[in-house]
């Protein structure tokens, strides 16, 4: 393997990259420490200039491009995060700008990319094949190519968030880094090796995009079938393959995320440290459960923090239903006058908060005997639902269970 990621090169990015970053210092977390065991601490990269850490790449890589190639216009593929950090590090060396993003692009990363100076093409429903597309206009129009991850020269930028966190936290024992291509874990476990064989970095993937876990299990990389998650910044069919065999001798272990933990996470992060996180970054959030180990003083890379309204309002809810916090029961009850008034009652002795109610009469052929009332009901969690469940009991009701729609 050349030698391309070394220790200078990452105190050279280091010294460069501080052009354009936004200095993101450790925040411990009281919250996660005391649920997992360890001592937890975030990156937050989410809070860095445009919003993710992918501006450290793309910055560094654009700083050693000649003046030819800049004259030729740069271009890139990205679903939104790296998008932005080409965008503005080419409108700051002066350089064109065009980016192509995946079609279900979240509009606030369209958005942003255009606001930073680059011209936006949408193709593809996901970024291997927007990233053929760029790759057939850079070869067609003459564009230099800067790629998301595949690159040494990137996956270094990226490696400068590692340095930040040994320099505040020297005696890390664990980093967690979220896997896409793979640039920015190459970067940050090569760095981590380099300085501390001792520090342990695993790696965190959605399940739905499994393709470093893929790739490590074949001892190359392997193009999966599909991209199946919500965390668009990760949903990448293949590790590059330049970055890979860093990977395979960096990384200490892998760990593989469902949709359903991000969507927890998310409100854990917004609820106790109040920051918004997209589901991409919250991949190392909610592997921090997943830890053997206990004891251990632990960084999670939050990668990035564009999500667009729309998406975040559906995560809220859909967190708050997977949390007890939200449930909708069935009952069945007489159509005489004051049952519902009986219901509403055991709820409110509960403390349980009314927020929809359904009163369907066709639901029996005799609605003397029975109308279904469908109530949608907030709660503090768990426990709390169950005592407002044994309420209903109690009043004479057998509450169902139903699907929650918001």
């Amino acid at each position: 393997m050349p030698e391309m990621l070394t220790l200078d090169a990452f105190e050279q990015a280091s010294e460069k990259v501080k052009e354009v970053t936004q200095k993101t210092e450790l925040i411990e977390s009281a919250h996660f420490s005391q649920s997992t065991g360890n001592r937890v601490f975030f990156k937050p990269e989410n809070m860095q200039r445009t919003g993710a850490y992918k501006v450290r790449g793309a910055y560094y890589k654009i700083s050693t491009l000649t003046p030819e190639e800049l004259s030729h216009g740069l271009i890139t593929a990205s679903a939104g995060n790296h998008a932005q950090g080409v965008a503005y590090a080419a409108t700051r060396a002066g350089a064109k700008s065009v980016v192509v993003m995946p079609t279900t692009t979240p509009l606030i990363k369209v958005e942003r990319t255009k606001g930073y100076g680059a011209e936006v093409v949408l193709y593809g429903d996901v970024y291997d094949e927007s990233c053929d597309y760029a790759m057939k206009l850079a070869e067609e129009q003459g564009y230099t190519f800067i790629h998301p991850f595949n690159d040494p020269v990137v996956a270094t930028g990226q490696g400068t968030i590692a340095m930040e966190i040994v320099q505040e936290l020297p005696l890390v024992d664990t980093i967690l880094v979220p896997v896409g291509g793979g640039g920015l874990a190459c970067g940050v476990s090569t760095f981590a090796k380099l300085y501390n064989p001792k520090i342990k970095v695993i790696g965190v993937e959605p399940e739905g995009a499994a393709s470093l876990t893929r790739a490590l299990e074949a001892g190359h990389p392997v193009k999966i079938d599909s991209a199946n998650t919500i965390a668009d910044g990760t949903a990448v069919l293949e590790v590059g393959d330049k970055v890979f065999p860093y990977l395979q001798q960096n990384l200490d272990d892998v760990i593989t995320v469902p949709d359903e933990e991000l969507i927890v996470s998310f409100l854990d992060m917004v609820e106790n440290h109040k920051m918004i996180v997209e589901n991409s970054g919250l991949l190392t959030v909610a592997a921090l459960k997943h830890l053997p180990a206990k004891n251990k003083r632990v960084v999670s890379i939050l990668s990035g923090g564009n999500m667009d309204v729309i998406t975040m309002s559906s995560v809220v809810q859909h967190g708050l239903i997977a949390r007890d916090r939200i449930f909708t029961v069935s009952v069945l009850l007489p159509d005489r006058p004051g049952m519902l008034v009986k219901v509403a009652s055991a709820i409110a002795e509960q403390n349980g908060n009314v927020i929809k109610l359904e009163h369907n009469q066709f639901v029996s052929t005799n609605r003397n005997a029975a109308v279904e009332l469908r109530v949608t009901i907030e709660a503090y969690g768990t426990a709390h639902k169950e005592q407002i469940m044994d309420a209903l009991r109690t009043a004479g009701f057998d509450p169902q269970l139903s699907q929650t729609m918001l």
